[in-house]
């Protein structure tokens, strides 16, 4: 696990091993996260790889490849994480320098942006558009996320998820702190995606999650452990004619 970069550009030893879906058609190319789209891109030009071995190489010293790592669905914390944990680099590195070698990678990254042969994974757009997103970032994929605004991050995080097509999407709190528009835009894009996905959602809004939810639960802090399930049912039935004192004090505002 412990090469130069200089060794991976001469061939002498073999390309970063890239695992992704089992339906997505590999063409032996190089793959990153890239930031509007979220997902597993693939780069001809292996700037995210290389930007990965030479932000390390230049905060720690260390020389780590990415040989053995998942990268699809992950994110650059977690592939981070896990190649210093397969090089057997001690946990406290890590702690100590993650801040440091992400904000390198994304220096390194950006800088050589304009020169990416880029091509979009199988999906992506898919993704963006049942996010409701597709229209408004699709000339600004070489952009950063961190570009849009609060409600189309929030929409983004959504299509990220997603993209891997997951059985279950737990959304914690998926509009917090969002103007009444972008929240209207989100309860709606969760409303189409309930058809085909299991949706969680944590909120501490009782007006939206009676808006929104088909069944509801409410919990309480106990005294010997965080979240006691107090009540769960149908969302009609848990507003109107809860069976617990606890739930009907609630949703009537009389304490919380």
């Amino acid at each position: 696990m412990l090469t130069s970069i200089q060794e991976q550009a001469q061939g002498q030893i073999p390309s970063p091993q890239v695992f992704v879906a089992p339906d997505f058609v590999w063409d032996e190319q190089d793959a990153y996260l890239f930031d509007i789209d979220g997902t597993l891109l693939r780069s001809r030009d292996r700037v995210h790889v290389e930007s990965f071995a030479s932000s390390v190489l230049q905060v720690t010293g260390l020389k780590v490849t990415l040989d053995g790592i998942v990268l699809h669905g992950s994110t650059d914390t977690a592939i981070l994480r896990d190649a210093f944990r397969l090089a057997g680099i001690p946990t406290e590195v890590v702690e100590t320098h993650t801040a440091g070698i992400l904000e390198a990678m994304c220096a390194a990254v950006a800088e050589q942006r304009h020169t990416m042969d880029l091509v979009r994974m199988p999906g992506v757009e898919e993704a963006l558009r049942r996010a409701a997103l597709w229209d408004e970032v699709k000339d600004k994929l070489k952009q950063s996320g961190q570009s849009l605004s609060g409600g189309q991050q929030q929409r983004l995080c959504i299509a990220r998820a997603i993209a891997v097509k997951p059985e279950v999407l737990l959304l914690d709190e998926p509009a917090s702190a969002l103007d009444p528009l972008s929240t209207q835009r989100i309860e709606e894009l969760i409303a189409e995606l309930k058809s085909d996905y299991c949706i969680v959602i944590v909120t501490h809004n009782m007006q939206q999650a009676a808006r929104i939810s088909d069944r509801c639960a409410f919990l309480l802090m106990a005294e010997d452990r965080a979240g006691e399930l107090i009540e769960f049912g149908p969302t009609n039935q848990l507003f109107s004619s809860p069976t617990d004192q606890r739930t009907e004090d609630y949703v009537n505002g009389r304490f919380g």
